[in-house]
C-alpha cells in the first residue's frame, strides 16, 4: 500500500486492505497445509473483512495523528499496518466471546463456532458437528491473536516506535483477558453490583477498544506523557460510554440492524451496569419489579416476559440513568479532549468518533 492509499484519514477501506494484505501473505505461509487449513483461513478472513466499525485502529491511528503524525509522511503505511493489526485481536476476542457466551450470531451471521460446526456438517466430517466447531473456533481465535502480534511487529515501524509500542501493546492483550475473567467471575457469582459491571467495562471495553488504542498511537509517535494523561483520560470515558450503549442495544436493540439477537442478555443473565442499575434501582422503588427481574432473567425468555422486562428497566428509571451515564461520561470525555494538545484536525475526528460511538444503533 502506497502512502497516497490512505487518503487524508485510515479509513475502513484502507484498514481493510491493509489486513488483506497481510492476510493473503499468511494464506502463502500455510498454503502448504492444504485445503481444510484454507477454509478456516477464508472463515476468519471472512469474519474479519464482512463487518465491523474498525472503531480501535481508527482511534490508533488518530491517536499517532492527534500526537503530531505526518498522514501523508514516508512512515504513514507502516503505522496504518501496526495499526490495522487490533483489528485482528478484537476479532480474537470476539471469536471466544461468542464460545462463552453460546452466541448464536454475530453481524447478522452465524458466530464463528457456529459456522464452523456447519463446515463439519457440509462436508459430513465424523465426530460430533458442534465440539468440532468449537474446538477449531478456539484455535481460530488463538492464531488470530497471534497474528495480530505478528501484524503490529512485522509492520516496518522504526526499532525506536516498536520499543515504545511494546509496553502497550502487552498492556492491551493482557487487559483484554482481565476483563474477561473478570467477567466469567462476576457471572458466575451472580453479582449484582453496578462497580463490579463498571469493572468489567473498564478492562474488557473501554481499555481495548478506546484508551490504549489511543495510547498505542501516541507510542509510535512519542508523544509527551500530559498529551498521554489526556488520551487516557478521554479513552476510559468514551470506552466506558460505548459499552454502556452497547448494553441498552442489547435489550432494546432491532437484531436486523444490530446482527444480534435482541434480549439475549437477559436470556444470559449478564451482568451488566444496565442490569445492575435496574435492580439496584427496582429494589428502592419496585420490590415486586425487582423480584421479577431475579426470577426471570437467566431463563429462556418468552416474548411476553422479555417485552415486561424491558418496561421494568424503563419503568424503574434504569435506562434513563444509562443514558444519563452516557452524556455525562461524553461530555466529560469531549471537554478533557478540547482542553488538550491535541493536533486540530485530529481533536475534531477524535470527538466525532466518539459521539458516533456513543449514540450508534448497532
Amino acid at each position: 500500500m502506497t502512502v497516497s492509499d490512505l487518503g487524508a484519514a485510515a479509513d475502513t477501506a484502507a484498514i481493510d486492505a491493509a489486513i488483506g494484505d497481510f492476510l493473503a501473505d499468511r494464506r502463502a505461509e500455510t498454503g502448504p497445509l492444504g485445503p481444510d487449513v484454507a477454509a478456516v483461513i477464508d472463515e476468519l478472513e471472512g469474519f474479519v473483512l464482512r463487518g465491523g466499525k474498525r472503531l480501535r485502529p481508527c482511534f490508533a491511528w488518530l491517536g499517532w495523528v492527534g500526537a503530531g503524525g505526518d498522514e501523508r509522511g514516508p512512515g504513514a503505511a507502516a503505522v496504518l499496518t501496526a495499526c490495522a493489526g487490533l483489528e485482528l485481536l478484537h476479532a480474537s476476542a470476539l471469536i471466544h466471546d461468542d464460545i462463552i457466551d453460546a452466541s448464536p450470531t454475530r453481524r447478522g451471521r452465524p458466530a464463528v463456532h457456529m459456522a464452523l460446526a456447519g463446515l463439519h456438517r457440509a462436508r459430513n466430517l465424523t465426530g460430533n458437528p458442534d465440539a468440532f466447531g468449537t474446538g477449531t473456533a478456539i484455535l481460530l481465535g488463538d492464531l488470530a491473536q497471534i497474528w495480530a502480534d505478528v501484524m503490529v511487529r512485522a509492520s516496518g515501524l522504526p526499532p525506536d516506535a516498536q520499543a515504545r509500542v511494546g509496553p502497550v501493546w502487552s498492556a492491551v492483550r493482557s487487559e483484554v483477558m482481565y476483563g474477561q475473567l473478570l467477567d466469567s467471575f462476576t457471572q458466575a457469582n451472580g453479582d449484582e453490583g453496578v462497580q463490579s459491571a463498571l469493572r468489567v467495562d473498564r478492562y474488557k471495553t473501554a481499555s481495548y477498544t478506546v484508551e490504549r488504542p489511543l495510547q498505542f498511537g501516541a507510542a509510535i509517535a512519542d508523544a509527551p506523557p500530559g498529551l498521554v494523561s489526556a488520551y487516557r483520560g478521554f479513552g476510559a470515558d468514551i470506552g466506558i460510554a460505548f459499552q454502556l450503549r452497547d448494553d441498552l442495544l442489547g435489550v432494546f436493540g432491532d437484531p436486523a440492524v444490530t446482527g444480534k439477537p435482541s434480549g439475549d442478555d437477559l436470556r444470559q443473565a449478564k451482568r451488566t451496569v444496565l442490569l445492575a442499575t435496574a435492580l439496584e434501582l427496582a429494589d428502592e422503588r419496585d420490590p415486586a419489579a425487582a423480584r421479577f427481574l431475579r426470577a426471570r432473567i437467566g431463563t429462556d425468555l418468552s416474548d411476553g416476559d422479555l417485552a415486561a422486562a424491558r418496561a421494568v428497566l424503563v419503568d424503574v428509571g434504569a435506562v434513563d440513568h444509562v443514558e444519563g451515564q452516557i452524556a455525562l461520561r461524553t461530555a466529560r470525555a469531549l471537554a478533557v479532549l478540547e482542553a488538550s494538545d491535541v493536533t486540530a484536525a485530529a481533536k475534531e475526528r477524535l470527538a466525532a468518533m466518539a459521539i458516533r460511538a456513543t449514540r450508534r444503533e448497532r
